[in-house]
Formats: structure tokens, C-alpha cells, sequence
């Protein structure tokens, strides 16, 4: 192959959510779903979609983000062979040391090795990765060393209702998609753990002992209030309690993990394996969770995944995120040994449903991994032009 990369192209997309469908969590009320796309093609028309993340939830502020992927990143890939996509994310990681690095054979990455940074190296791996695969003709989990199953378990990602509603809205997630776990918003949503605690037991008696239940606190917590929750809600048999508290207290999810036996799941906030690495020694998780267009995209969700199974951990990404970021999310669970479970967003999702082409289902509580070379997806460019800001 002597594929060459020719033509880079980001854009802030942003997609309204109808009001019936709306909700609201800790960011407020949601009214619109927001991404960074990313479009690379190649010298003989191979196109590879990517997806960067530096916001909360689905909304946000994507200028910068796009305007560093068109003016900053993107002139740097430019006569670059695509399927060096290694060599591509140390480069953009470690900036004009980058040659010093390879050389001498260890990181030597530029002071903004964070935030925006990893999110645009996330969204230019997640492409590259598309181009290889399409370029081969196969599919990406058959790169990243093969698919374990045909089929995940899926977990309905949601759950803002009040006590008095929630057992309703989640048993309709059961009904949509045959969903044998669901996941719901607690914390600073709530005010005080005490009213958490009351949601997540009326949630619990709607469901019965059978289905796993879990909750997300968006790290909305201090210490002592994810302790307290954990008290509180230590009977309610919970499969994980999701970023208790902000992801820069590593020693303070330490301390929560201790002080139960509820598991504690983190990682959407982090970025690369190094993040990954001190919450396996601090031992403060018991399930990673990265988001493929944050932390660095698929070549570094892999390498988090072994770090998981090193440790004898789990692995569930965060995949609430459009088409490129979740599609990389189902290649990355198909290939790694310490997946479990993938995330299955119910609220208002069109940068999913609506980008592209193909349906996204989960049936009987599963979804399908893709079959299609690279991701797996037709991206509708007609839909992105109608809601892209260019950056």
C-alpha cells in the first residue's frame, strides 16, 4: 500500500433534541447532542471518520477543538502514510520532540499532553483505524487481534426520573431493547446522597433482584458524600457506582472503594494509559471505563484494556458519543479480554441514529458487532453538512 493522506476536515456538529425528548441532568437541561467529526481521506479516496470528545455529556463547546484539528493537527498529516497510525499518535503526542522520542525510545510528549490534545489524537485515531480496515477490506476488531464474540451484552444508559418515576422509565428501557442491566444518574442532580439513595431503592423495587442496576454520579461527589451514598445504598446489591468523584482525586476514589463493597467504575474523564495506570496502583477502580474520542482513541483504549486484564480488572468503555467513538467502542470490546458489557445510550441519541446510515439496535439485551470493513458505518455527509459549524 502507498495510500497517502491528502485531505483533513473537522466539524462542530451539533444536532437539537426535540423538547419531548430532552432531559435534564447535572449539565442542565440537554437541547442539543455535540461532537467533533472528523473526515480523513486519502490520496487514492479512502474516507476514515473519527470522533473527538472535550465536553460533559453529549453538549458542549467544540470550537476549539475543531479549529486545532484543522489548522493544527491536520496540516501535520498531510503526506503521512495512514496506516502508520502508531507512529501518527506519538507523534502528535510528544509535538516537536517527537523524532527525540522515537529515538531514544520513551515518551517525551509536549506540556498540552491533555485535554483538547488527546481529544484531537482520538479523533485522528479513531479515522485512521477506519482507513486501515477499509484499505484491507476487513473489519477493525480483526486488526486489533480478533472478535471474542459475535454478539456484547449491552447495558440502557439513562435514568434522570424521580423516585416516584424511575422504575417506569427504566422497565421501558427493558421493553425497548430487552436490556438485563440499566444504568441511572444520581449525584449533584439529587442535592444530598440521602435523595439519591431514595431514587436508586424505588429503582431497585420496580426491577426486582434480577436485573443488574447501576449508577452514574458524573464525579459530582466529594468524598465523604460517595461514602455516605455507599451506606446508604449498600443493600441495594448496585453492579458499579460510576465516577463517585471528580477523576483528579485518584487517592479520594481510593478511599471510596475501600469503604465498601459496592465496585466503583471510572475513566471517562482520563486520558491515556498513564491516567489508567495509577488508578490500577492506587487501586481505585474496579472497572475502567475510557471514552475512545477522549482518552486517546482506539489505540489507546487497547492498550487501557491490557492494562485491566494486568490488573485483573474490567473493561466497559464509555460510549455515550456519536457514530465514530461508539462503533470504535464496539471493535475495542470485541478484541479485548477484559470486556464485559457495552453502553447503550436511551436518552435522545441522533448522533447515532441520525448520522449514518445503518440501524444501531440492541435485541435481547445485545448488540451486534459490526461486520462491514473498518467501523462499520455509512456516514450520511448530507445530515453532518446540515449541522456542522466549521471550526
Amino acid at each position: 500500500m502507498n495510500m497517502r493522506i491528502k485531505t483533513v476536515q473537522a466539524w462542530w456538529v451539533r444536532i437539537p433534541i426535540e423538547a419531548a425528548r430532552q432531559h435534564r441532568s447535572d449539565f442542565g437541561q440537554v437541547t442539543t447532542f455535540d461532537a467533533a467529526i472528523l473526515r480523513i481521506e486519502t490520496d487514492d479516496g479512502l474516507v476514515g471518520w473519527g470522533e473527538g470528545k472535550n465536553a460533559a455529556g453529549s453538549t458542549g463547546s467544540y470550537g476549539a477543538l475543531v479549529h486545532m484539528l484543522n489548522h493544527e493537527v491536520g496540516p501535520q498529516l498531510i503526506g503521512c502514510d495512514p496506516a502508520d497510525i502508531g507512529v501518527i499518535w506519538e507523534m502528535l503526542y510528544n509535538g516537536v520532540r517527537h523524532e527525540s522520542a522515537a529515538q531514544n525510545g520513551h515518551a517525551m510528549p509536549q506540556l498540552a499532553r491533555r485535554g483538547i490534545s488527546i481529544a484531537a489524537i482520538s479523533a485522528v485515531d479513531i479515522a485512521l483505524w477506519d482507513i486501515l480496515g477499509k484499505s484491507l477490506g476487513v473489519p477493525v476488531w480483526r486488526l486489533l487481534g480478533g472478535r471474542k464474540l459475535d454478539r456484547m451484552p449491552a447495558y440502557a444508559s439513562g435514568g434522570w426520573a424521580s423516585s416516584e418515576a424511575i422504575g417506569e422509565q427504566l422497565k421501558s428501557y427493558i421493553a425497548k431493547g430487552g436490556f438485563k442491566a440499566l444504568k441511572m444518574r444520581i449525584g449533584a442532580m439529587d442535592g444530598a446522597p440521602h435523595n439519591s439513595a431514595a431514587r436508586v431503592r424505588a429503582a431497585r423495587q420496580a426491577l426486582g433482584p434480577e436485573v443488574d442496576l447501576m449508577v452514574d454520579a458524573h464525579g459530582t461527589y466529594t468524598v465523604a458524600e460517595a461514602k455516605r451514598f455507599i451506606h446508604l445504598a449498600g443493600d441495594l446489591d448496585l453492579a458499579w457506582f460510576e465516577e463517585p468523584v471528580i477523576a483528579d482525586d485518584k487517592p479520594g476514589m481510593a478511599e471510596v472503594r475501600a469503604s465498601g463493597s459496592i465496585p466503583i467504575a471510572t475513566g471517562e474523564s482520563e486520558a491515556t494509559r498513564y491516567a489508567f495506570r495509577d488508578l490500577a496502583t492506587l487501586k481505585a477502580a474496579d472497572i475502567f471505563q475510557p471514552d475512545p474520542a477522549f482518552c486517546g482513541g482506539i489505540s489507546e483504549a487497547m492498550k487501557i484494556g491490557t492494562i485491566a486484564s494486568a490488573f485483573n480488572l474490567r473493561f466497559a468503555p464509555h460510549l455515550w458519543a456519536g457514530a465514530p467513538c461508539f462503533f470504535a467502542g464496539l471493535h475495542v470490546c470485541a478484541a479485548s479480554p477484559a470486556s464485559f458489557t457495552v453502553e447503550y445510550s436511551l436518552g435522545a441519541n441522533p448522533m447515532i441514529h441520525d448520522l449514518i446510515e445503518e440501524t444501531v439496535e440492541a435485541k435481547d439485551g445485545m448488540i451486534a458487532i459490526p461486520e462491514k470493513p473498518g467501523l462499520g458505518f455509512n456516514l450520511s455527509e448530507r445530515f453532518l453538512e446540515a449541522h456542522a459549524l466549521r471550526g
